[in-house]
């Protein structure tokens, strides 16, 4: 079976908000066994709104569209799906209740032109919207399906998952399982390498490399008659390719999405260990970055930005002729930075980093992307040397990346 993703708006043509609601629904649908061989967007345009839908129709089996079922005039996805399927609109009092209910809850007023959202081509399945005014629906007529979703992703996130991932479960008969191995420290090209006959096809279980910043992952799936077939079908695989790849695996998930922080969180708080950042290039992201993972607080007890010399040498304690001799940007620098920072905050881990993000201040000897890592723990200190490139906002993200990982091999060690 064939899919379709056409997302409806303006505003995602002109850039001005991103598109995930298309990466959502196509991870989602992959599991189902249903190809997605488009994305297409199109603004709030009727003309080529109904142009647009039309192809999707006539080339795959369902077309799934996102947005266009707000309450104003250029709201009319569901007017131009009636149409191409030559169906007339009817008004829905039971729809019209629930998004009068839910502004009522709001302390505000319905507005008589949210009618409109109200009302459905003739025949379809109504999607009652749990997060917003604008009801979905469903469509089936001439062996084409179409679904109508809301574009704000919590809204569109809550009816798929409800609503309709079922409805076309039970249509596939059967079920692809994927789980996504994290990897760090080696290249996609190394990875591939390594795992060369489990991508080239091993016992049903495909196995595809996908690069991202400073990282990679691996796709395991499999497709049986049930999710826990299909996962015990990947079991060894991902075994395998686990004890091949070490340490370099943070984690193993059921989807695509995952970071390095909750890797470390998680390294952290399941070990009681607490840990204390000093950031001079990187400003707070490495901090900032574990505040992403719920719980930190029983682990994350300080943070310091420590630009100047003299907060290295206040918080870090890091000696005034270390700085003179070596400069900032140095091993021995970064080296007294986390030690130092350790022995003052009596955390288990101290980790610091230091270095030129650019796009000036690079000398010959120390070139912009030049960043040192440290992390100090009851084993000692550890210093890494980075050459880093591209803008300083990517040279950021990596070294933060880096001190990340090196929190997280550090909680693992104990």
């Amino acid at each position: 079976m064939i899919a379709e993703i056409v997302a409806i708006g303006t505003e995602l043509l002109m850039g001005q908000i991103v598109n995930t609601d298309a990466q959502y629904l196509s991870r989602r649908l992959q599991s189902l066994g249903i190809s997605v061989y488009y994305h297409t967007t199109v603004g709030d345009n009727p003309q080529r709104m109904r142009d647009t839908l039309a192809l999707a129709l006539s080339r795959s089996d369902i077309v799934i569209t996102t947005g266009g079922l707000g309450p104003t005039q250029d709201d009319i996805s569901k007017e131009i799906a009636a149409q191409l399927f030559v169906l007339p609109m009817r008004f829905d009092e039971e729809s019209w209740r629930a998004i009068g209910a839910y502004f009522a809850k709001l302390g505000r007023v319905c507005p008589e032109n949210n009618r409109r959202q109200a009302m459905f081509a003739e025949g379809a399945v109504i999607l009652p919207n749990a997060c917003g005014t604008a009801p979905g629906c469903m469509i089936e007529h001439g062996g084409k399906t179409v679904v109508q979703l809301p574009g704000p992703p919590h809204e569109m996130e809550d009816m798929f998952e409800r609503q309709v991932y079922a409805r076309l479960a039970a249509r596939m008969g059967g079920c692809i399982a994927s789980r996504y191995i994290r990897i760090y420290g080696l290249g996609e090209s190394h990875v591939a390498q390594l795992c060369a006959k489990w991508i080239e096809g091993s016992g049903g279980v495909t196995a595809a490399t996908y690069c991202q910043t400073g990282e990679c992952q691996i796709r395991l799936t499999a497709k049986a008659d049930t999710e826990a077939e299909a996962l015990a079908m990947i079991a060894p695989v991902q075994e395998e390719i686990c004890a091949l790849l070490g340490d370099a695996v943070y984690a193993v998930l059921p989807t695509s999405e995952g970071s390095m922080e909750e890797a470390a969180g998680r390294a952290l708080t399941e070990r009681g260990l607490t840990v204390a950042t000093a950031e001079s290039c990187t400003g707070g992201l490495v901090a900032a970055r574990l505040v992403n993972y719920p719980g930190i607080s029983a682990a994350l007890g300080e943070a310091h930005v420590t630009y100047a010399n003299e907060a290295k040498i206040r918080y870090c304690g890091v000696n005034p002729d270390t700085l003179k001799a070596h400069g900032a940007v140095s091993e021995e620098t970064a080296r007294e930075m986390a030690q130092g920072l350790r022995e003052r905050s009596s955390a288990d881990i101290a980790v610091a980093t230091t270095g030129i993000a650019g796009p000036g201040g690079g000398t010959a000897e120390k070139p912009v992307g030049l960043v040192y890592v440290a992390c100090a723990d009851r084993h000692g200190v550890l210093v890494e040397r980075l050459m880093l490139r591209g803008s300083r906002s990517r040279i950021r993200e990596l070294a933060a990346l880096r001190a990340l990982d090196m929190v997280r091999r550090a909680a693992l060690r104990g």
